[in-house]
């Protein structure tokens, strides 16, 4: 496969954290056989906490009981990083990326996530940057208000091939993130789009989110170097 080849990017509207969780790794094995090319997976989640492999249940703050009457599950995955927050109002991305057929490391995978999405929030307004050792997006500190975290990331590489990836808040509801110590950092203050444009008052919508979904795909493939082929139609991302 040439560096060049387009990666598939796929909108699937919102969609199950283990729905999504069983694909991926349906991909990543068909990509790693070679039976397809890249895909990147773009979609909103219903409400879930995930727990990277290493992570401490002890940054979720929530008890069990509040979580169930919530109807918010806790599930444990291979990714890295700490405990994280998915819900209505929140893009997400999976890149389904077979490392070496584009030349790809690591590290520079994770660059071009968390460029695609610092272009995303600029594209919808928000100002955001890249913090060292501390992988996501970030938007800087001022007037006495510390950095406040509005995109997460984590991923997982088997068989050279890359799944799990990011999470950039574009208006979930805040309050949310109050069940947890995001990125297992105690006082982390949690932020979205609409909240740095001062648009609260807006009900949460999966239409705002997948228009920030294209503009992030167009942004990752630009910073891996890639054609882009985006669809919408779900029976299309196995293929």
């Amino acid at each position: 496969m040439e560096r060049a080849a387009p990666i598939g990017a796929r909108w699937l509207g919102r969609i199950g954290y283990r729905e999504a969780w069983a694909l991926q790794k349906e991909l990543v094995t068909q990509r790693a056989a070679g039976e397809i090319g890249d895909r990147l997976l773009v979609l909103e989640h219903d409400p879930v906490l995930t727990l990277g492999r290493q992570a401490a249940v002890e940054h979720v703050l929530a008890t069990p009981r509040q979580l169930t009457r919530r109807g918010i599950e806790v599930i444990r995955v291979e990714r890295g990083g700490e405990v994280t927050y998915h819900g209505p109002g929140q893009l997400v991305a999976y890149p389904i990326i077979g490392l070496a057929d584009r030349g790809l490391l690591v590290r520079p995978l994770v660059a071009a996530l968390e460029a695609a999405m610092i272009e995303t929030a600029a594209r919808l307004g928000v100002a955001t940057f890249r913090r060292d050792g501390h992988p996501g997006c970030w938007v800087e500190g001022d007037d006495g208000r510390p950095h406040r975290k509005i995109g997460a990331l984590g991923l997982r590489i088997e068989r050279g091939v890359s799944y799990h990836g990011i999470a950039l808040n574009i208006d979930p509801d805040l309050r949310d993130f109050d069940l947890i110590d995001p990125c297992g950092m105690p006082g982390l203050v949690s932020t979205s789009i609409a909240e740095e444009l001062g648009r609260t008052a807006e009900p949460p919508t999966t239409a705002a989110v997948e228009r920030a979904g294209a503009i992030f795909a167009e942004a990752f493939a630009a910073a891996i170097g890639a054609p882009l082929d985006w669809a919408t139609e779900r029976d299309l991302v196995p293929a």
